[in-house]
């Protein structure tokens, strides 16, 4: 278990998109010197840098960050996803009933099984909540468990598949000592829950704003992935001639800090911490530097692209992504996120996203929908293509039933 915390930590770690792996202060420097970009531009760098180095294309070789053609995908949304969310919201507001407990309730229950008389690992669990119906336990469970009423208690037993995960379980049967803790019932809906609960006033006003506000989060969602696309995409295609050392240093020290934090959660050094996760002294540097060289790459890029493109950590649209930044982590100002994050994690964020954002506007998307495994121009033709393919896996479906009772009949039908 300790060894999967310290590999969680790491991935988080590596992963690199906004950093914050540390509470260090700026990873590069305070100037206030003037630059040429690219084009010959003179700009401002402002006082926040992400690197330590003037020059960054002494390091790097930067891949193409203009004119990417790239795909931007947006999911479809459909009268199920509408009624799925419906259902969930109305589930939120399921209320304790007296009688016993039927199809759609959410009930939680105590329960012990026993194999043989014995109990069994996984067969124990209190205050467990589960929705009669949505296969979430047994069917034999859930069928059990209806008609049973609060504080009742009922013996249920179920026959475990013989290709059943855990071998352990396979093919046994199971006694289940169940208790009944609670059954609460979603409300039916009507214009007046809907009135009273929400800011519509009848079900069908309700449903057409679920629906768009599940279009907005599949805009926004999709949004995402597309930025993550095109900054993989330079990142991919960026190549590291050297790293400058002194950045290098500081991100393996902002690495090392961070997992001290861990070490004294444990009551240990970072030496003892690392020896308990079964990770060797030499492998642990190692990650180190893998963590730094990631992290010192994405700010060499971010960096190179700002200076060429005349950005900066300090202009307007950067105080603007820093505004939206401070909302986003729940802080209440600025000051409360560089406390709780490092002034870097804030630098940095500001910096991708401003990257990112750039590196969108300026290349050449495709809108596309999807419906399902079905791709298309737009909604309407990733739905009518979802449609057809659905038809045409019922009528091959039909087919081969046709097929199997000729088999077994040995007979044509007709």
């Amino acid at each position: 278990m300790k060894k999967r915390i310290y590999l969680a930590m790491l991935a988080a770690c590596l992963a690199l998109t906004v950093t914050g792996c540390g509470e260090s202060g700026k990873t590069g420097t305070d100037t206030a010197e003037t630059q040429e970009n690219s084009d010959g531009k003179t700009v401002e760098a402002g006082v926040s840098r992400l690197v330590s180095v003037d020059n960054v294309d002494k390091y790097i070789t930067l891949g193409e960050y203009k004119g990417l053609i790239l795909d931007n995908t947006v999911e479809v949304i459909t009268d199920d996803d509408v009624q799925a969310r419906i259902d969930q919201e109305l589930q939120d507001k399921a209320e304790a009933v007296s009688d016993g407990a039927q199809e759609g309730d959410l009930v939680t229950v105590n329960y012990v099984g026993t194999i043989d008389g014995e109990t069994f690992d996984g067969g124990t669990a209190n205050n467990y909540d589960f929705i009669i119906g949505n296969g979430g336990m047994f069917q034999e469970f859930e069928q059990g468990v209806i008609g049973m009423k609060k504080g009742e208690t009922k013996e249920i037993s179920i026959d475990f598949p013989s290709d059943y995960s855990d071998s352990t379980l396979a093919g046994k049967k199971a006694d289940y000592k169940v208790t009944v803790q609670n059954v609460r019932r979603a409300p039916e809906l009507t214009d007046e829950w809907v009135t009273k609960n929400t800011d519509y006033t009848t079900v069908e006003e309700y449903r057409e704003g679920t629906r768009k506000t599940l279009e907005k989060e599949a805009r926004e969602s999709a949004g995402e992935v597309l930025k993550n696309t095109a900054w993989n995409t330079v990142l991919e295609n960026t190549e590291v001639k050297e790293y400058p050392e002194a950045d290098v240093e500081n991100a393996i020290s902002e690495f090392r800090k961070s997992m001290e934090v861990y070490a004294k959660q444990a009551d240990m050094t970072l030496e003892e911490f690392v020896e308990s996760q079964g990770i060797s002294q030499d492998a642990f540097d190692e990650q180190s530097r893998q963590y730094a060289e990631g992290k010192v790459k994405q700010n060499l890029i971010v960096q190179g692209i700002m200076d060429a493109e005349g950005l900066s950590l300090d202009d307007k649209e950067s105080l603007k992504v820093q505004e939206e930044l401070v909302k986003q982590m729940g802080a209440a100002n600025l000051a409360e996120l560089v406390d709780t994050y490092g002034q870097s994690y804030v630098d940095e964020s500001v910096g991708l996203l401003r990257v990112e954002d750039f590196i969108v506007k300026n290349a050449e998307i495709s809108e596309k929908a999807v419906n399902g495994d079905t791709v298309a121009d737009n909604a309407e033709g990733a739905a009518e293509q979802a449609e057809d393919s659905t038809s045409e896996d019922s009528q091959t479906e039909e087919s081969e039933v046709d097929q199997n009772l000729e088999d077994e009949l040995g007979t044509e039908t007709e």
